[in-house]
Parts: structure tokens; sequence; C-alpha cells
């Protein structure tokens, strides 16, 4: 069953209402102008990743500490990048990676890229979450999964990435009906090789399909030869007003 979702108030805030996730921009010095454009008034985000080398480096990064500190300071959401590499990730690893994110750059939460979605995998996934909940009181968990995966994943995120593909699959995507059970907010949809003249058919699809935490740009993946989220869609303010004022239903 499909959701109606309300927009969002236009600030940067984690208010519930329609905004952006983002996955995951390039380092500061080499995608200086998009960190920037984060901590701008009136910027609808719930959450920015910080991903410093896959994860969070093998030394403090005073770059990515001094991007992070000014999101924060903008009441913005920063999650620690957690590649769980489909279960394959050893649970040391990726604890010690979230104790770095913690100790250097004080993180909110995490995202825990490259989540698997069996049912048989959920309890090594519940081990973790339990883990990192237990290291940050009020951790802000996201499932990457860039699919629906099994329910039960549900009960043990605050978020789950329920698709992460192009705009070609995206605009013929059905949502699982097991999503009707739960809010909007509790799903994020990631969409590239969004054209711009698409950018109202894809918001109505988000709304339509129950997500309120989205990335949409016009970036590709190039046959998987690039990432797509690592710099700033050419249409980033007229998305930002979109989705400040608003869309038709």
């Amino acid at each position: 069953m499909p959701y109606l979702t309300s927009t969002a108030t236009g600030t940067a805030s984690t208010d519930l209402g329609l905004g952006f996730g983002i996955p995951g921009y390039a380092h500061p010095l080499v995608a200086p102008v998009e960190w920037g454009e984060l901590t701008r008034p009136g910027t609808p985000l719930h959450w920015v990743v910080l991903n410093v080398a896959n994860g969070p480096g093998s030394r403090p990064d005073p770059h990515c500490l001094e991007a992070a500190g000014r999101l924060r300071n903008a009441g913005v959401r920063v999650l620690g990048h957690l590649d769980v590499t489909y279960g394959a990730r050893a649970f040391g690893e990726l604890v010690s990676d979230a104790h770095r994110y913690l100790e250097w750059y004080r993180c909110d939460g995490f995202l825990l890229d490259r989540c698997p979605t069996e049912r048989a995998a959920l309890p090594e996934v519940r081990r973790t979450v339990t883990t990192l909940r237990a290291l940050l009181d009020g951790a802000h968990i996201v499932l990457g999964h860039g699919s629906h995966p099994y329910p039960g994943y549900a009960e043990n995120a605050d978020q789950l990435v329920t698709f992460s593909g192009p705009w070609s699959d995206y605009r013929w995507w059905q949502v699982a009906e097991w999503t009707a059970d739960y809010p909007p907010e509790r799903f994020c949809h990631f969409v590239h090789g969004v054209p711009r003249g698409h950018l109202d058919e894809a918001l109505r699809i988000a709304r339509w399909q129950g997500a309120s935490t989205i990335y949409f740009t016009d970036r590709t993946d190039r046959g998987g030869r690039a990432d797509p989220w690592e710099t700033m869609p050419g249409y980033w303010d007229e998305i930002v007003s979109r989705i400040g004022t608003g869309v038709s239903e």
C-alpha cells in the first residue's frame, strides 16, 4: 500500500518530513562546494554520511573533522559509514571502525552500507546494531540494503534504504507490501541518473512509495565505473527549493 507524506519545513534539521539523506560525498578537499552547501540555511537535511576512506580511515582527518563539526553545529546528524560487505565483514572490524568514528568525529549514528537482505543474515546484523547502540546512546542506525530486505530488518534500525539504483529502474519500481506497516520516515530511496525534467515525477514516486528520506541526482554510475553520490547533482538548488516548498501530488 503506498503512502502520501507531508513536505518538509525547509530548514536544516532532523525533522521527519521529506528531506535529504546524503549517501556520502567525496572527501572535503575534493568536493569543498558540496560540503559547504550542506550547511546553507534552508536545506532540508535528515543526515549526512561521512565516509573518510571507505570507513573512518587509519588516523583522524582534520578536513573531515571540520566538515563534520560544521554539520553538527547546524543541527544535522552525521553518520559514520560502515561497509558490511553483504555480511562478509568481520564483526570486530565493524565495531573497531565504529569506535574510531565516535572518538575522532563524534558521529551521531551509522549507515551500514551493503547490508545483507536475507533472513539468515538478520541475527548477525541485529548483533552489530545492538552493539552500536550500546556504544552510542540514541545512535541513528540506517541499514543500507539498496533493495527490500526480509521484513524483520525493519525492527532493528531507525531507517532502511530500500532502493538504491538508477532512475530507469526506479520509475517502474514497486514497493514491497510489508512496508505499509511502517510510516514513510522509516525508508530511504537513493536514485541516480534522474533527468532534471523528471524531478517532479521522481518526488511523486517517493511520496507514493512511502519514503521520506531521499537523494536524487543526475549523476550516473557510468555502468558501474563511477560513484554517482560523490558529487552534487547539477540541479541541487532546484531540488532543494522543490522539497522546501513541496510539489503537487
